[in-house]
C-alpha cells in the first residue's frame, strides 16, 4: 500500500533550492564531470553514428510547449558534420510539429542517443535551426523519399551517460519484452478518448498498411 500522498506535501520534504539539492546528493564523481566536453570527439562520434534512435527535447519561450519526440531510421541517419555539428532528418509523422514549433521560437535542443544492446547513452546539449535546403533533404533521402527538413545541431555539450538505468530496467533483455496483445491498442485508446467517433477496430485494421504506406 503506498504512504498517503499528504505526507510529502510538507515543505520540509521538498527540494527548493540547489543548496538542499546538494547536501543530500553531495558532489559529482570526478569523472561524472570530466566526460563532459564541448565537441564531438571520435569516440563519441562511434556511438552517434551507430545510433538508430535519438530522442529529440526542446522547449518553448517560458518554458511552454515542451516536448520530447522520438527519431529512428537505420544506424548512421544523424550525420555527423564536424566537431561541432550533427543533422537529423525530420521524418513522416503525425505532422503535429510540436518539436518544430519550439524550435523555431527557442532553439535550444537535448539529443539522447540509445544504441540497441548498448548501456552507455550519449547526450547532446545544444541549438538547432531548421532547413529545408532542397539539396541537403535530397541528401537524405531514404527509399526514395525526401524529409521535409533537416535539423542543424550545434552542440554546446556533449556527454555519456552511465548504463545503470537500462541494467536496471533490463531494456535490451530479450527477457523483458511485453507482448503487445498485454496493452490497449492505439485504436482502442482512440475509440475511448473521442468517446466513439473513431472506430477503434477499423482504425486498427488499416494501421498495418498506413504504416507500410507513410513510412518516408
Amino acid at each position: 500500500m503506498s504512504p498517503d500522498s499528504s505526507s510529502h506535501q510538507s515543505d520540509d520534504n521538498i527540494i527548493a533550492s540547489i543548496e538542499a539539492l546538494e547536501s543530500i546528493y553531495g558532489e559529482s564523481p570526478d569523472g561524472a564531470l570530466k566526460k563532459e566536453i564541448d565537441h564531438i570527439s571520435d569516440h563519441y562520434r562511434a556511438f552517434i553514428e551507430a545510433a538508430p534512435f535519438v530522442v529529440v527535447a526542446t522547449v518553448g519561450p517560458e518554458g511552454e510547449g515542451l516536448d520530447c519526440s522520438p527519431r529512428g531510421d537505420p544506424a548512421g541517419f544523424i550525420r555527423v558534420v564536424d566537431a561541432h555539428t550533427v543533422m537529423i532528418p525530420d521524418r513522416r509523422g503525425n505532422n503535429r510539429v510540436d518539436s518544430l514549433r519550439n524550435i523555431v521560437r527557442d532553439p535550444r535542443i537535448s539529443l539522447l542517443f540509445l544504441i540497441p544492446g548498448i548501456g552507455e547513452t550519449i547526450r547532446i546539449n545544444g541549438t538547432a535551426q531548421i532547413s529545408v535546403d532542397p539539396d541537403l533533404c535530397a541528401s537524405f533521402a531514404m527509399q526514395g523519399k525526401n524529409p521535409t527538413s533537416v535539423l542543424i545541431v550545434t552542440v554546446g555539450s556533449i556527454y555519456y551517460q552511465c548504463p545503470k538505468a537500462l541494467v536496471r530496467s533490463k531494456l535490451w533483455d530479450p527477457n523483458s519484452l511485453v507482448p503487445r496483445d498485454q496493452l490497449p491498442t492505439t485504436g482502442k485508446i482512440l475509440e475511448a478518448i473521442t468517446k466513439g467517433d473513431i472506430d477503434g477496430a477499423d482504425y486498427d485494421r488499416a494501421y498495418p498498411q498506413r504504416i507500410k504506406d507513410t513510412i518516408y
